[in-house]
C-alpha cells in the first residue's frame, strides 16, 4: 500500500542544532581537538578597538576559509552557500538556523584591505604545527621534503618576452672561496674576480657594473608565476609548493611557494634551517629525491650534521658508451685511472667549482676502447669532479645503508601521499587566486587544514583506544573482586 506523505514543511518545530550534528562528525573532532583561540589574538592588531563598524570575529572569518580547503570548496561565493544551507558548517562557525551568514565578499575584501602583506597565514600554520608538537605528533627526527606544481590562474598562450636580472645563489661566496683555496693548495693563480658582490655580470661602457641578466616568458596575467617546461611535466605558467612533512605522523611542518621556474634546491636548505630555529627540531636525517642532489645541499646538510637518504641521477650518457663510474678516482694522488690503467692527471679548477682531470692524447690516440669512451672530434678523454664531490659520496653511501634505504623507501608514502590529498581532496591542483601573496596564502591554510584534520583523527582514535582499554580493565577488576 503506497501511502502519501503529507506537506509538513510549514510545521513549527523546536530543535537543537547540536542533536543535529553525528557524533563522528569529523568538524566534531576537529572543533574538539584544536584551539582556535589563537587566531584572535594574531589578528587584533589589525583591527580598531574604538572606531568603525563591529567586524566579523577573526576567528570566524578563517574558520570559513578552512571550511572551503578542507572540503576543497573553491568558490567564496559557493562556500557562502554551502554554509548557508549545511547545518554541520553552521555547528563549526557557532551560528543558529536563523542568524546571518557573512558575504563572500567580506573574506575577499578582509584579504585585500586588511591581510594583504602580512604573515597571518604563516603564523596560523605554525601555531597548529605546535599543537601538533604538543600532542606528540611531531618528532623532528626524519623530515622528507619535495615540491609539487600548482597550475597558475593564467593562460599559457598570453605571455611576453622579458630580460629580468638573475638572482645570485645564496652560497656563491662559499664556493667563491672554497675554488680559491682549491686552486692555491695545487699551486694555480686565483681567479680574476668578476665583481665585488658575486654577481657575474661584467663592466659596462658607462664604467657601472652590469648584472647577469636573461630572457624569460613572462605571464600577462600573473607576472608572479614561472614558465615551466621540463621532461614528463605540463608546460605552462605554474608555481612550486615547496612542502615538509614529518616522519611520525605525516604533519606538513613547512610549505614554501615559489615561482614554476625556480629550481626546487634553492630554497631547501633555507627552509630545513628556519625549520630547526622555529620548531627546535634535533633533525638527524632527511629524504629527498634526486633533484636535491647537489654537491652545496650535501655538503650543507653534513655540516649541519644531517644524513640525507637521497635519490641518484642517472648520467645521461649514450648506451654503449663509457660512464664516470669506470674511472677511479686517487685521493692520495688527486687522480683518476682508466679501466686501461691509464692517469687523468690535473688540470685547474673552474669557477663553477669544479676540478678538471685529463688523459695524456698519446695515451688515448692508441687506446683499444677509443670509440666507446671519447666522443666525436675529442682528442683525449678529460673528467670533471667537484670540490665538495666528497660529501655527494658520504650522503650517497648512507643511502645505500639499511637504515637509508627504509627511509628512502618511505619517503614516497609520506610526502607523495600528503600532495596527493592537498590535490584530490583539497583542491590544491590550481590555484585560486592570483600573485605569490594569494598562491601562499592558499598553499599555507591547505597545509594547516590538513594537518587539523590529521591531528583531530589520530587524537580520536588514540582516546578510543584508551577508553577501550580502560573499560577491559575495569572489567577484568571487577570479574576478580566477584570471583574472590
Amino acid at each position: 500500500m503506497i501511502t502519501e506523505g503529507s506537506n509538513r514543511q510549514s510545521e513549527l518545530e523546536i530543535i537543537m542544532i547540536e542533536e543535529l550534528v553525528p557524533a563522528d562528525h569529523l568538524l566534531r573532532k576537529i572543533d574538539r581537538y584544536i584551539d582556535f583561540s589563537f587566531i584572535n589574538k594574531i589578528c587584533a592588531p589589525y583591527y580598531s578597538k574604538d572606531t568603525g563598524r563591529p567586524a566579523v570575529e577573526p576567528e570566524i572569518l578563517f574558520k570559513m576559509l578552512f571550511l572551503g580547503y578542507l572540503y576543497g570548496i573553491r568558490s567564496e561565493r559557493r562556500l557562502v552557500e554551502e554554509v548557508n544551507f549545511n547545518i554541520a558548517y553552521r555547528w563549526f562557525l557557532g551560528y543558529s538556523l536563523k542568524d546571518k551568514i557573512p558575504d563572500a565578499s567580506v573574506i575577499w575584501q578582509n584579504r585585500r584591505r586588511r591581510y594583504r602583506n602580512t604573515d597571518v597565514p604563516q603564523q596560523i600554520f605554525d601555531e597548529i604545527v605546535r599543537q601538533a608538537m604538543d600532542a606528540g605528533l611531531v618528532g623532528g627526527k626524519v623530515l622528507y621534503s619535495d615540491s609539487t606544481h600548482l597550475k597558475a590562474n593564467a593562460n599559457k598562450n598570453k605571455h611576453a618576452n622579458v630580460t629580468v636580472e638573475v638572482t645570485p645563489k645564496a652560497y656563491l661566496k662559499e664556493l667563491d672561496k672554497a675554488v680559491a683555496e682549491d686552486r692555491k693548495k695545487h699551486g694555480k693563480k686565483p681567479l680574476k674576480k668578476k665583481d665585488d658582490d658575486g654577481n657575474s655580470g661584467g663592466t659596462g661602457t658607462d664604467g657601472k657594473e652590469e648584472k647577469e641578466t636573461k630572457d624569460i616568458k613572462q605571464s600577462k596575467t600573473d607576472p608572479q608565476s614561472g614558465f615551466m617546461h621540463r621532461d614528463g611535466k605540463p608546460k605552462g605558467f605554474f608555481y612550486l609548493d615547496h612542502r615538509t612533512v614529518d616522519k611520525r605522523a605525516n604533519i606538513i611542518t613547512d610549505t614554501f611557494v615559489t615561482a614554476g621556474n625556480i629550481n626546487d634546491a634553492e630554497p631547501y636548505i633555507k627552509r630545513i634551517k628556519e625549520q630547526i630555529e622555529k620548531f627546535g627540531f634535533q633533525t638527524k636525517t632527511v629524504g629527498i629525491d634526486a633533484g636535491y642532489n647537489t654537491a652545496y645541499i650535501c655538503k650543507a646538510l653534513w655540516d649541519m650534521g644531517i644524513n640525507a637518504a637521497i635519490g641518484y641521477k642517472r648520467s645521461n650518457r649514450q648506451k654503449g658508451s663509457y660512464g664516470k663510474f669506470l674511472f677511479r678516482y686517487i685521493p692520495e694522488w688527486d687522480t683518476y685511472i682508466c679501466p686501461e690503467r691509464k692517469y687523468l692527471e690535473y688540470k685547474t679548477t673552474n669557477r663553477e667549482g669544479y676540478r678538471e682531470y685529463k688523459a695524456k692524447e698519446i695515451h688515448c690516440c692508441c687506446c683499444p676502447r677509443k670509440e666507446e669512451c671519447l666522443r666525436e672530434k675529442q682528442g683525449c678523454k678529460s673528467l670533471q669532479r667537484h670540490i665538495w664531490e666528497d660529501y655527494k659520496q658520504w650522503q650517497r653511501l648512507y643511502t645505500l645503508s639499511d637504515s637509508g634505504r627504509e627511509i628512502y623507501k618511505q619517503r614516497k608514502e609520506h610526502i607523495e601521499r600528503s600532495f596527493a590529498d592537498s590535490k584530490e581532496l583539497h583542491g590544491l591542483r590550481y590555484c585560486r587566486l592570483r600573485g605569490i601573496d594569494g598562491v601562499r596564502e592558499q598553499c599555507l591554510l591547505t597545509a594547516a587544514v590538513q594537518n587539523m584534520k590529521r591531528i583531530a583523527l589520530l587524537l580520536s582514535r588514540r582516546e578510543s583506544s584508551f577508553n577501550r582499554l580502560s573499560s577491559m580493565f575495569q572489567l577484568t577488576i571487577f570479574h576478580k573482586l566477584v570471583v574472590s
